[in-house]
């Protein structure tokens, strides 16, 4: 048995896309692990004098769709009044004791391979400043992270799967510093594989950020980074973006990394793309 619970404050104001992409967020934790969904309880924190209720009936309506797209059930929930908005879901899932997915078993020779686009972190913030439309952050972004992880993973553990994570708010180079760690391996991060939103890049070269970049950075810098290309500033900071709801990585012998890929794009996980490697070497990261 999986127990997780996880909640977010809204990354966008619409009610119904809060509670779509909060879900799946919440849901991933499951499906990182190699675990199937069973149930879930919503977590409400709720300002109820202040916003109308219809938002909460909005958010929560996000919300069950997608549990019930994962196939799990919606068995009730807590709620308290609170002075912003929060969401998420205390989901209990399943897993062969035999079959549990960490993001600490990635071995040498293994290739990692990233399910979604980086960089929402940075649109998120851009468009409650006005810098970015929110139309394009519907059209493009929106959709790809209200999607769930379930059937990347499912297509992963039909191969040899020996580690996985979910990228969130540490970045992407903060999550590949806990898979290093967690396999005392190295790892190399190849960055003109990496896939980013459009406008991302953009919105940092015109001054944008968040409000995780920095501690982002000062995390995997006290760690042992090595081998680094020098990147312009605005490229860099995409490295240590925080995202909601995000991809996953998962580390698969690279022998089996392109047939993965073929058989991920084939289940509608079109951004999946190899992105570097684990090799036998001291523990860190190398961006390459």
């Amino acid at each position: 048995m999986i127990n997780t619970v996880d909640f977010i404050t809204p990354p966008v104001d619409n009610p119904y896309w809060f509670g779509q992409i909060s879900a799946a967020n919440s849901i991933s934790d499951v499906y990182s692990m190699g675990g199937r969904p069973v149930t879930a309880l919503n977590v409400v924190m709720f300002p109820s004098k202040q916003l109308d209720m219809g938002i909460l009936r909005d958010i929560l309506r996000g919300g069950h769709d997608k549990v019930v797209e994962s196939g799990a059930c919606l068995v009730g929930g807590h709620t308290v009044d609170d002075e912003e908005p929060k969401y998420g879901l205390c989901v209990n899932g399943v897993v062969h004791p035999d079959r549990i997915i960490t993001n600490a078993g990635a071995r040498a020779g293994d290739a990692l391979i990233l399910t979604k686009p980086l960089g929402s972190g940075v649109l998120f913030n851009a468009v409650r400043s006005g810098k970015f439309p929110f139309a394009e952050l519907e059209r493009q972004v929106l959709p790809i992270l209200a999607s769930l992880n379930g059937p990347a993973m499912q297509t992963a553990l039909t191969f040899d799967l020996h580690a996985c994570t979910d990228i969130t708010g540490f970045g992407i180079l903060g999550h590949l510093l806990e898979m290093a760690q967690g396999c005392n391996k190295r790892v190399i991060v190849q960055h003109k594989e990496l896939l980013f939103f459009a406008g991302a890049l953009d919105m940092y070269r015109k001054g944008q950020t968040t409000g995780s970049n920095k501690a982002n950075r000062a995390m995997v810098a006290a760690q042992n980074f090595g081998q680094q290309i020098t990147l312009p500033s605005a490229e860099d900071e995409l490295l240590y973006d925080p995202q909601t709801s995000g991809g996953l990585v998962l580390a698969v012998p690279v022998a089996q990394a392109g047939a993965l890929i073929n058989a991920l794009h084939a289940a509608g996980v079109s951004a999946a793309r190899i992105i570097g490697e684990v090799v036998d070497s001291a523990v860190g990261l190398d961006l390459v």
